[in-house]
């Protein structure tokens, strides 16, 4: 139920440098910030226009469309943060958007989708339900539907934030994968030879994370196409069903490895986001630098996707921590060796979840950690 067909469709390294052109009078480039006590520097795409990545892949697609004098409203399904960049988009645009969310979208990205002037449509449980209704809503009426993910204006404006990480040269880049419009952006333009900045650097990694049972897309490149429910996740941003045919072409060719965390662990490096390093993120935001935690490197960057999570789901993650007394951080040898990214045995094309045994303390209460100083 898309517009797009991986088998008549293509998108590139060329799609992104356009992307990047079309965006830059709207779009500023996002901060990076090195979380020391992760060991990781974070791409802090929560700060994006709207609150997540999502808004540039939105507006690529409608500057894309008005050069090629497609007028057509424009219809999308969304669990929330494609449907404020579309709004945002179609607000500064001009131009009439729809978007269709699932019932049960939180308050904070329904009402910021509202605000900027959109057609909302609550319809269905479940991101799948409400991509089905748009589709239907976009043939009776001759709107154009636009992807969340799987339509190649819109990978190509999420990899901008690819091009923005080259300066970086990471080892390593985690991106959490819902559809993986976002990791198949991301691969597309660090994994090109026209990036001088990642010249010396063509071994980066990119590594996509996903939620246990919500694992669609490394189902999808076992050759597993069943479809199955998604399990109930904090990080409602990735819970899809069905990945898509073009990003999972793209990501068949270019992706490295997918980490699989569970859901305790994605709570816990929300909550220590928020404590630690003063950065808020919803679920699907975290989801990466839940993954980055178990990959070794020199020099890797998570992507916080987004930051819309409601306040009260974010006040009840936070009343749920046990305080403990803090205790001062270990002090390191100079001369202590670091692990080098190479040495993590590559998963594809096995895709089996790291899960490492849970501590004692985490076990008996998974949002517990010890605080420590800066």
């Amino acid at each position: 139920m898309s517009d797009t067909s991986s088998d008549d469709v293509r998108v590139g390294v060329a799609d992104v440098f356009a992307a990047q052109a079309r965006l830059r009078p709207y779009l500023e480039a996002t901060p990076l910030h090195y979380a020391e006590r992760f060991g990781c520097w974070l791409k802090l795409e929560n700060l994006q226009r709207t609150g997540s990545y999502k808004v540039r892949g939105a507006m690529n697609a409608l500057l894309a469309a008005r050069e090629r004098g497609d007028s057509r409203p424009v219809i999308a399904a969304s669990a929330g943060n494609h449907a404020q960049g579309l709004a945002w988009a179609g607000y500064r645009l001009r131009m009439p958007v729809i978007t269709v969310m699932p019932r049960g979208a939180p308050q904070t990205k329904v009402a910021g989708v509202a605000h900027w002037g959109a057609t909302v449509r609550l319809h269905g449980d479940t991101y799948d339900e409400a991509k089905a209704f748009a589709f239907e809503l976009a043939k009776q009426h001759g709107y154009r539907l636009l992807s969340a993910f799987d339509d190649a204006d819109v990978i190509a404006g999420q990899g901008t934030v690819g091009l923005e990480l080259a300066a970086l040269a990471p080892d390593v880049v985690l991106v959490p994968i819902g559809g993986g419009g976002l990791a198949a952006g991301v691969a597309l333009a660090l994994k090109s030879a026209c990036l001088p900045a990642m010249s010396s650097r063509r071994g980066v990694r990119i590594v996509g994370a996903q939620v246990e049972g919500v694992d669609a897309m490394a189902r999808a490149l076992r050759g597993d196409r069943a479809s199955i429910e998604p399990a109930p996740t904090l990080a409602d941003g990735v819970k899809v069903k069905t990945p898509g045919a073009l990003t999972l072409c793209v990501l068949r060719e270019l992706l490295d490895d997918i980490v699989i965390v569970r859901e305790a662990e994605l709570r816990e490096t929300l909550v220590r986001l928020a404590l630690e390093e003063h950065v808020i993120a919803e679920g699907a935001g975290a989801l990466a630098l839940a993954a980055g935690r178990r990959i070794a490197s020199k020099r890797k960057c998570a992507i916080v996707s987004g930051g819309n999570i409601d306040a009260d789901v974010l006040a009840r993650l936070l009343a749920d921590v046990r305080r403990r007394a803090p205790r001062r951080p270990r002090q390191r040898k100079r001369a202590e060796p670091v692990a080098n990214v190479a040495s993590v045995q590559p998963l594809l094309p096995r895709f089996h979840a790291i899960a490492g045994e849970a501590s004692t303390r985490s076990a008996a209460h998974p949002l517990a950690f010890e605080e420590t100083h800066a």
